[in-house]
């Protein structure tokens, strides 16, 4: 029995939508001039796409020109970039939720940074391709600045500028958005959406072999096994000791690096034509290459003997892996070196046996990345894991789930002058963290009923004139 202060009841239909059930309400005062909401700030000026495609820079941000004739607008987003309409936003969140929560499971923290950066934190390297793909510009303040294209180089700088408060190891993981003035192919755009974790202070090899854990627990999941996916397995220990050999500069490694990690994209004479042109001798090259063919760790170690750094961290990995339970899923492949200088040591790539994606994720070792800041090097290793490439394999192996929108209540009032009351009903059930889709204007019975449907609503309440009524005049309802 409800009080006196019940003024009006609802019908509840339950999905679907066949049994009415009373509900009483209290009749709460509604404001009259209800709050308005705060204003956005305007947006801030968009890089215009002829600005970017020469060689990835852009001029100083102006003003937009005003003009007196309105010509119809492109509607599509600019070359590269997507929207998120409900439905792809719902896949995205499904997909960031796993992120995250892999993340949680490993123990890490989530971090973020500012989508634009200091330019000079991309451009250390002299020959990486990340020069030539940045959205880079000079701001109103003559600063030199650019749109992220990957997130260990901010991550570098948040460690400088906590110094010596960081508790070592610090484990930090990131889900951002990254851009490249690049190509686009299947998987590969101009923006993307990356997960990054990273374990900054473990000089061993057993923090790599958590990362690569990590992944493959995200990866059974999503339901993909190690028939789908595997990941090729180096080091960059194994080139450092081929270049010793033949007396290369270590000044040249970052730039045969670079070189080597074009191995599956462009033919091998060009490969070689790089390196001589960068100062390797043809016997250094042939040896390089010999080597970098290797595909068996014993035959690695034949070769390189086992006194070395690379054969013994190869080794700690593989044994690792099998202590995981991971063991299945990974491969050495002395090609691997990956395209970015700052690698140090192991280096490791996720790939679709398949064949028909490109890299689905890739990271390893970077000792040495806080030192080209300005800062102490401290131990530390990554991977970086885009969105596009994934949802292209889920596609590939049926795995995308079926996202529906699904709201648990829709509340319509049968008439207009009853609005407030199912205003009322909607704001009760939200409070008690019920979602509501309150109908707002004056609907047909028929579209109430195909909304529900559309929207997946657990139940329809309708609030009826002579429900209302009644529990005006009894003042009591069971």
């Amino acid at each position: 029995m409800l009080s006196s202060a019940v003024s009006s009841s609802l019908l509840i239909l339950h999905k679907p939508f066949a049994r009415v059930i009373r509900f009483p309400i209290p009749k709460l005062p509604l404001s009259p001039n209800p709050r308005p909401l705060s204003s956005l700030s305007p947006a801030a000026s968009a890089l215009t796409p002829n600005a970017v495609g020469a060689g990835g820079r852009a001029g100083a941000l102006s003003p937009a020109p005003i003009t007196e004739d309105l010509q119809k607008i492109d509607v599509n987003p600019p070359k590269g970039t997507r929207d998120f309409p409900p439905e792809d936003m719902r896949l995205r969140n499904w997909l960031f939720y796993h992120f995250r929560e892999v993340s949680r499971l490993f123990g890490f923290e989530e971090v973020d940074f500012p989508v634009l950066e200091s330019e000079a934190l991309y451009i250390r390297k002299a020959g990486e391709e990340i020069r030539d793909q940045l959205y880079c510009f000079e701001d109103r303040g003559n600063r030199r600045v650019a749109l992220r294209p990957e997130l260990t180089p901010s991550l570098a700088r948040l460690v400088i500028q906590k110094g010596k408060s960081l508790s070592l190891p610090v484990k930090w993981f990131a889900v951002g958005q990254c851009w490249r003035y690049e190509r686009m192919t299947r998987g590969r755009r101009r923006e993307h959406y990356q997960w990054n974790m990273d374990i900054i202070g473990v000089h061993e090899v057993s923090a790599e072999a958590e990362l690569i854990s990590s992944i493959v627990t995200f990866f059974k999941r999503l339901g993909i096994t190690a028939s789908d996916v595997g990941f090729k397995v180096s080091s960059r220990k194994v080139l450092q000791e081929v270049l010793r050999h033949y007396s290369i500069p270590e000044a040249l490694f970052g730039k045969v690096c670079i070189i080597i990690d074009k191995i599956e994209k462009i033919p091998v004479d060009d490969i070689k034509n790089e390196l001589k042109s960068a100062g390797v001798s043809e016997e250094a090259i042939e040896q390089l290459l010999q080597v970098l063919s290797i595909k068996s760790l014993t035959k690695l170690e034949e070769i390189l003997g086992d006194a070395g750094e690379a054969v013994a961290d190869l080794k700690q990995l593989f044994s690792l892996a099998e202590k995981f339970g991971y063991s299945e899923w990974i491969q050495f492949d002395a090609s691997i070196v990956r395209g970015l200088a700052y690698y140090t040591g192991i280096v490791f790539e996720g790939f679709d046996r398949g064949g028909k994606l490109r890299a689905i994720c890739g990271g390893g070792r970077y000792d040495r990345l806080l030192s080209t800041f300005g800062g102490d090097d401290i131990p530390a290793c990554g991977f970086g894991f885009g969105d596009a490439v994934i949802v292209e394999l889920l596609k590939e192996k049926g795995l995308l789930p079926e996202l529906s929108l699904q709201v648990e209540n829709i509340v319509c009032a049968l008439d207009p002058g009853l609005q407030g009351a199912a205003a009322t009903v909607a704001t009760i059930l939200r409070g008690k963290g019920q979602s509501v889709d309150l109908v707002l204007e004056n609907k047909p019975l028929k579209w109430v009923f195909k909304r529900a449907a559309r929207i997946n609503a657990n139940r329809l309440i309708l609030v009826g004139d002579s429900e209302w009524q009644r529990a005006s005049q009894s003042q009591h309802i069971h």
